[in-house]
């Protein structure tokens, strides 16, 4: 069985890698970090909408694509390498699929809520139920984490809310495509860190040639990328899995979000190591990079969560 992309799915994923590299440097990341709450410039979100991204997974006689997790998962990698400020895995991935459109935040992934205070609807657990809640209807405080683009908070419902579904069933797959859409990001993050890291070992010389000449230093980015070129397929694995409805979904998610943290924590290591003094400065941008990829490892299930799951099912296929 092969896991590569389609001619189309390939394009798309390249167009939206483009669409960001111009409209989402790094500087709107750091931004981001100092924007009041509510306050979160959308200027990126309105383009990723005009190409139709928020609604890949909306059913086309609701305005969708009508495509897959193998078609999203790809773009999503892409909202990883450049560690977009907005909430896409929560829209796109987990409330799309469910009906609910808009800027979405949710608190499926953990007790802290992203983009919170910036959100139009707020999907949140009123077990055992799935609401939909405008932001008059829910009481906000704003929360302090090492990620501050997240713009992080924890909500309570104080209003009735529309219910989006009770199906432990629907939950479930939701909180699956949470775990996977963060998965992909994670190998996007992987991807930029090592890039950053590759550029500035190659430009920065001691004894007259780069650092990257050096043996160690070439062994460290061969291990990262290994990791990463490792977690990849297996994420694009639980892609087709969630888009198959295959009965091994669950364990080949948590196994694709338990691969792609691995990846991830490597590399950020890796880059912090390798670019030496410097790496420690919060000027830099790979602080940036860094502390995302330490806040979506721990989102929608850590890494022992996950190889618990992963445990489990191997234990019950025995």
């Amino acid at each position: 069985m092969r896991f590569s992309l389609t001619v189309e799915q390939a394009e798309f994923r390249d167009a939206v890698g483009e669409l960001l590299a111009k409209e989402c440097p790094l500087a709107a990341v750091r931004a981001a970090w100092e924007a009041p709450p509510g306050s979160l410039d959308r200027h990126v979100w309105r383009r990723l909408d005009e190409m139709g991204v928020q609604a890949m997974l909306l059913p086309e006689a609701r305005g969708g694509l009508g495509l897959d997790e193998c078609a999203l998962v790809p773009v999503l990698e892409q909202t990883g390498r450049c560690a977009l400020p907005h909430p896409i895995v929560e829209t796109a991935m987990v409330a799309a699929p469910l009906g609910v459109t808009g800027f979405v935040a949710t608190d499926l992934g953990g007790r802290f809520v992203p983009c919170a205070a910036d959100a139009d609807v707020l999907l949140l657990r009123a077990d055992p139920t799935l609401r939909a809640y405008r932001p008059d209807e829910v009481e906000i405080v704003a929360v302090t984490t090492v990620d501050r683009a997240r713009r992080a908070a924890t909500v309570t419902a104080v209003g009735e809310g529309t219910l989006v579904t009770d199906d432990p069933a629907d939950i479930a797959a939701a909180e699956l495509r949470g775990a996977l859409g963060t998965a992909a990001q994670l190998v996007g993050l992987s991807r930029r860190m090592l890039d950053l890291t590759v550029a500035h070992v190659t430009q920065r010389h001691q004894f007259g040639v780069p650092v990257g000449s050096f043996q160690a230093v070439k062994h460290h980015a061969a291990n990262a990328l290994t990791r990463i070129e490792f977690a990849a397929p297996v994420v694009l694995r639980a892609a087709y899995s969630l888009a198959s409805r295959a009965p091994t979904a669950g364990r080949d998610v948590s196994m694709a979000k338990a691969l792609a943290s691995d990846a991830a924590a490597m590399t950020g290591r890796t880059a912090l190591q390798c670019h030496g003094a410097m790496g420690y400065t919060v000027e830099h941008d790979l602080h940036l990079l860094m502390k995302r990829t330490w806040a979506l490892t721990r989102a929608w299930g850590d890494r022992a969560h996950h190889a618990e799951v992963v445990a489990t099912a191997l234990e019950g296929e025995r």
